[in-house]
């Protein structure tokens, strides 16, 4: 694979933060709270998009252990500090609720530091994780401006998080997390992608999910929606059920069939409560998308393909259909 470097990481990280800017500036936003919301979205993010360059990860493991996961921890959490008192929105409670996010997971990862990988201590802290996001206060944490950010700025400090806690910490191998492109992944994430359709596309508009209606109006925000999908939808997503889940499970049953189908299986159960509860036909497409995400991971060795493929997926859904 071809994994880019960190000095084109950080083009991509510039250009995403000026495009955010500028885009938040044409919808009139300015002054102290939002140039302390910028800072700390730009952080979140760099981490983010560095630990995917070349040697980035191996060489902070390498040159701090698991100290350097304790720091990472710290930094977010003086950068929440920066926008809470930025924003002239701190509450000890919301100070409080923050470091239990970034500290627990971090404490779980030193009290099973030199175990094989798939301790009880990994699960516990992905489950808390993925409830927090999907169940924590995340527009209370975040609350300026409008609370409009909370759930993408929740999504890159848990994130970070793990990085810390699995990379830094845990040092689990085999993840994938990584920006490049290797031989046949155009194989891989083109015919993942048509395949899956072929077979969700018709499953969902028969069981009546889903209902073809292309959305004309909102193709001049394509680019932008993508982007977004990608970034803070696909990407942590393939990085919590395929690089830590399915890499845990994988190890842990010591088959990679038990763990991809049953990675695939906890991903479609997680979207239980989507579009009401208990929405089954959103958990069948789900886990069925899995198997092809999980598939796309196993065969690239990288987050990247099958966040591609995931992305690809959701921007089908958002702009060509809409539910039944």
């Amino acid at each position: 694979m071809r994994q880019l470097g960190i000095w084109a990481v950080l083009g991509i990280w510039a250009g995403l933060c000026l495009g955010g800017a500028l885009y938040a500036t044409w919808h009139g936003y300015g002054g102290r709270g939002f140039g302390a919301t910028l800072t700390v979205f730009a952080f979140f993010l760099l981490v983010m998009l560095a630990f995917a360059a070349r040697d980035v990860a191996e060489g902070w493991a390498e040159k701090f252990g698991p100290g350097g996961g304790f720091f990472l921890g710290a930094c977010v959490f003086v950068f929440y500090l920066v926008y809470l008192l930025g924003t002239g929105t701190f509450a000890m409670a919301r100070a409080g609720a923050m470091a239990g996010l970034i500290f627990v997971p971090l404490g779980l990862a030193v009290s099973a530091r030199g175990a094989a990988a798939g301790k009880w201590q990994d699960y516990l802290t992905l489950a808390g994780l993925w409830a927090f996001l999907k169940f924590g206060p995340t527009h209370w944490l975040w609350p300026f401006p409008n609370a409009r950010l909370g759930y993408v700025m929740t999504v890159l400090v848990a994130l970070n998080t793990a990085l810390a806690a699995f990379v830094l910490v845990r040092r689990l191998k085999g993840i994938g997390y990584s920006i490049g492109w290797g031989k046949s992944w155009a194989l891989y994430v083109v015919g993942s992608f048509m395949v899956f359709a072929c077979i969700a596309i018709p499953l969902a508009t028969g069981m009546h999910f889903l209902v073809f209606a292309p959305q004309w109006g909102r193709w001049s925000g394509f680019l932008f929606s993508a982007v977004a999908i990608l970034a803070f939808t696909a990407w942590p997503e393939e990085f919590l059920f395929r690089g830590l889940l399915q890499n845990l499970l994988a190890r842990d049953s010591k088959t990679e069939w038990a763990g991809w189908w049953t990675a695939s299986l906890l991903f479609g159960f997680s979207h239980i409560t989507n579009m009401g509860f208990p929405n089954w036909r959103y958990v069948a497409l789900a886990t069925i998308a899995g198997i092809f995400y999980g598939w796309t991971w196993r065969k690239s060795g990288s987050i990247f393909a099958s966040a591609l493929v995931h992305a690809a997926v959701d921007v089908t859904w958002h702009f060509l259909f809409r539910p039944w």
